[in-house]
């Protein structure tokens, strides 16, 4: 696949001019019966003060708005919206699986083999007790995830934890741009927050870690101020 030239601007800038959380409508709609017209509070008219369930669906549909408007413009093909699982209680007896394993509480996933995202409620409940914009990060960042699974090799970072958290600063600052989510100010620290406190406490080595704080907050900040192709590797130019 030919691409055109990727700019990787600096990653030390600061996300606060970039993001100015946001209100949304009722979780449980699949992201596959999105309506981009209808996304955001100011579009709904939603409540002032919206609950955690309300902003995750903000997330999600805004995010799945975003690539069901713009994939075209940077990959071949057609977007399809992964399922949306959406909240599970980990503590449960009743917990979902994937490829044959339950899903762990306290974690938030992308399951690859069934094309499903989901999230603990416990996970969810105390991110957002510290900050609404929690939720759209982890929505975002596993929402990155799904995106990596629908693109060639040659276009998916090592790094793929990074990558997907570049990802979700492109979403989250392309939907921002689209006005299917209205960041407010505040929410930006809250993002960086949100990183620090699900980051790791060692570099990123392996395909198994997350990364620490500033690696995964300048990836999150590249994706935000350089889009898509900032988050893809230049030997795929």
């Amino acid at each position: 696949m030919s691409r055109e030239f990727w700019l990787r601007v600096c990653m030390t800038a600061a996300i606060a001019p970039l993001l100015l959380v946001t209100t949304g409508h009722t979780y449980g709609a699949p992201a596959k019966a999105v309506d981009a017209r209808a996304v955001g509070a100011k579009a709904v008219g939603a409540k002032a003060v919206d609950t955690m369930e309300q902003d995750i669906d903000t997330a999600v549909q805004g995010v799945d708005a975003f690539w069901t408007r713009h994939w075209p413009e940077y990959f071949t093909g057609t977007y399809a919206s992964p399922d949306v699982l959406g909240l599970y209680d980990g503590t449960s007896a009743d917990v979902p699986t994937c490829g044959g394993e339950q899903l762990e509480a306290g974690n938030a996933a992308y399951c690859r083999p069934e094309d499903y995202l989901a999230w603990d409620v416990g996970l969810m409940r105390e991110g957002y007790s510290t900050g609404d914009a929690y939720v759209y990060f982890i929505v975002a960042h596993e929402w990155g995830h799904a995106i990596q699974n629908r693109l060639n090799s040659q276009l998916q970072e090592v790094a793929g934890e990074l990558q997907a958290d570049c990802i979700a600063g492109a979403e989250l600052q392309g939907a921002q741009n689209d006005e299917t989510i209205v960041f407010e100010e505040g929410d930006a620290k809250e993002l960086i927050e949100a990183i620090h406190s699900v980051s790791d406490e060692l570099p990123w080595t392996t395909e198994g870690d997350h990364g620490n704080a500033d690696q995964r907050s300048n990836a999150f900040i590249r994706g935000l101020e350089g889009g898509v192709d900032a988050c893809l590797p230049l030997t795929a130019q």
